[in-house]
């Protein structure tokens, strides 16, 4: 079974691109793939198989 989590990315006016890839990283070492992210990446969707 796969569990799924939304996350509302807040762009900064600085290091954007690198605080996204840090948040990034952070949710894949605990398991979670990047499914979709929307238009202007404001919302990243996220799965994983539940039972981790």
């Amino acid at each position: 079974m796969k569990e799924y989590k939304v996350v509302n990315w807040k762009m900064g006016l600085s290091k954007n691109n690198e605080r996204l890839e840090d948040e990034l990283n952070k949710y894949a070492r605990q398991g979670w793939q990047v499914i979709h992210i929307g238009e202007n990446h404001t919302r990243i969707v996220l799965e994983r198989d539940k039972n981790k």
